[in-house]
């Protein structure tokens, strides 16, 4: 039964919620925290990209998150010259700021592998090649193969 009314609306809250409990996995159980998460971790990263990378990235994502990822985004400005894990943390963390404590690294690392675990991964191979070595390297493998269709 549906709960919105609309289809497009069940079937992106069940995909995000479920992207959500990969994440909570990771950095703990509470959904609200999880969802600052992910806005904290998707906005650097899609502000690295450039606009078309950034579009390419934002088409594969469930229409909820799309949202939060679009969310003041100014498609006019330049890349950021993020060139060190460190900084691209620094922003993490801001992102994170009015929550719990959570550790930027873990929230990266879960982001990133709910990412990889959901989008395309040709569509991962070209963001995780537009970013530096040490942004590179929190990003987890997907050493089982899993892949669950990403769309909503």
């Amino acid at each position: 039964m549906s709960t919105t009314g609309l289809d497009v609306f069940d079937k992106t809250l069940q995909t995000t919620n479920i992207w959500l409990d990969e994440i909570m996995a990771k950095i703990g159980p509470d959904r609200q925290v999880a969802w600052h998460a992910l806005g904290a971790v998707l906005r650097p990263l899609r502000d690295r990209l450039t606009v078309g990378l950034a579009a390419h990235l934002g088409a594969q994502l469930p229409l909820l998150v799309r949202g939060l990822y679009y969310d003041q985004w100014h498609p006019g400005a330049k890349p950021l010259k993020l060139r060190s894990a460190d900084e691209f943390l620094e922003l993490v963390s801001q992102g994170l700021a009015g929550v719990r404590p959570v550790n930027a690294r873990d929230a990266a690392r879960a982001v990133f592998g709910t990412l990889d675990h959901y989008v395309d991964p040709g569509q991962i191979a070209n963001v995780r090649e537009a970013m530096p070595e040490s942004i590179r390297a929190m990003w987890p493998s997907n050493a089982d193969g899993r892949r669950r269709p990403s769309s909503a």
